[in-house]
């Protein structure tokens, strides 16, 4: 039996959702980002234990067809922006479609009337969040920052990450180096 859950995207959420399920005595087969395929039918009451123990951990067992395709596109984006390391080759909007067998246009304009924000908006947040991280790691250059995140060009990913941020990637990692000083510099004079 499939389950949905809402607000799960990382690592810590999968242990919370695996400890639930232990504790019901629930044998699940996959537990993945958004959703659970269990070996058992659950009942009433074990989905209401379950619904409220999720709760605890700030996440939501859903029903709602709408609202679990939701969860579903954004866990995709999640996954593919966070946690594959294979560059997409196809367009986004297809591997959505492919990935979750409905009509790209179908589900934009449901995120859209639901979230209140685009799929590509949503997707470019994530993308800029990811460029952050990477940028403060200082494990890649600007140029593999952009083809990892399967930007057509460096002047692409700067360009966008400029008109969200209101920096430029290199602009944002001076700061990032100006952020804390060594306890032993503070208030000395080699630290102006």
């Amino acid at each position: 039996m499939k389950l949905y859950i809402k607000y799960m995207v990382s690592m810590r959420c999968k242990m919370a959702v695996k400890d639930e399920l232990k504790k019901l005595g629930l044998h699940f087969i996959v537990v993945d980002l958004g959703e659970v395929e269990i070996m058992e039918d659950i009942t009433a009451e074990e989905r209401e234990l379950l619904k409220a123990g999720l709760l605890n951990s700030g996440l939501e067992l859903m029903d709602d067809k709408k609202a679990i395709l939701i969860e579903k596109i954004k866990n995709t984006v999640v996954e593919m922006v966070h946690y594959t390391n294979d560059m997409i080759k196809v367009n986004f909007s297809d591997y959505l479609s492919e990935k979750l067998k409905y009509d790209y246009t179908y589900m934009a304009n449901l995120f859209s009337e639901v979230q209140g924000t685009t799929i590509e908006h949503f997707i470019i947040s994530h993308k800029i969040e990811r460029i952050k991280e990477l940028i403060i790691y200082d494990e890649l250059n600007i140029t593999e920052i952009a083809y990892k995140l399967n930007y057509s060009s460096v002047a692409h990913l700067s360009n966008q990450f400029k008109k969200v941020t209101g920096l430029t990637p290199s602009h944002f990692k001076q700061l990032k180096n100006k952020r804390r000083s060594p306890i032993e510099e503070i208030g000395s004079l080699n630290n102006e």
